[in-house]
């Protein structure tokens, strides 16, 4: 970064890059837990899962948007020193913090399909389907504004994109950065240095 610059990542890719992670290993791990009878049975275990996969992505989509929301409305525009992070680069140091707890998570979907078949496999992708819809509730918001939001790379190593540490987002217009409103991949690479083309 030049002088005086700082980074910043896409709020929306952030919230959205574990839902891949958790929705097909989760499907898999439902898959396999299928195969098992378990304690209870494959269609309790079913039963049970559909409950915990609706409840999980009912959370995860609510959770912290009052947060969210106040961090949204008080946003300032970026200046001209930043840096865009890619929204491959986001997803690829999210994998990469997260990879040994991805692997416990799957395990242990696969462990409890001893007692409920496929109940933990159907709450990871549950938790999956919630993130996605926070994104798109986001890229909802991004689109009625027009703009991009945007939170400082430094802020977000511990909590996520509403953690305690961040203490307010920025904005850019929507041709900012490669991923469109939502934080979604788009047809081709955009700016991805400096607010170029998008405040």
């Amino acid at each position: 970064m030049g002088r005086g610059a700082y980074g910043l990542v896409r709020v929306a890719v952030l919230v959205r890059a574990p839902a891949g992670w958790l929705w097909w290993p989760g499907l898999l791990a439902a898959g396999i837990g299928v195969l098992v009878p378990g304690l209870t049975g494959r269609t309790p275990g079913l039963a049970v899962g559909a409950v915990l996969g609706v409840g999980a992505a009912l959370v995860t989509c609510t959770a912290r948007r009052g947060r969210y929301a106040a961090l949204a409305r008080a946003a300032s525009r970026a200046g001209k020193a930043v840096v865009l992070q890619d929204r491959a680069v986001t997803l690829r140091g999210w994998r990469r913090a997260h990879r040994r707890w991805l692997l416990l998570a799957f395990l242990a979907a696969v462990g409890s399909s001893c007692a409920v078949p496929a109940a933990g496999g159907l709450l990871m992708a549950g938790a999956a389907l919630g993130l996605w819809g926070k994104a798109r509730w986001l890229g909802r918001w991004e689109r009625r504004h027009e703009a991009l939001l945007w939170v400082r790379t430094e802020s977000v190593r511990r909590g996520g994109a509403a953690g305690k540490e961040v203490r307010g987002y920025l904005l850019t217009g929507t041709a900012a950065g490669d991923a469109g409103p939502g934080g979604a991949r788009t047809g081709g690479a955009r700016a991805s240095a400096g607010a170029r083309g998008g405040r």
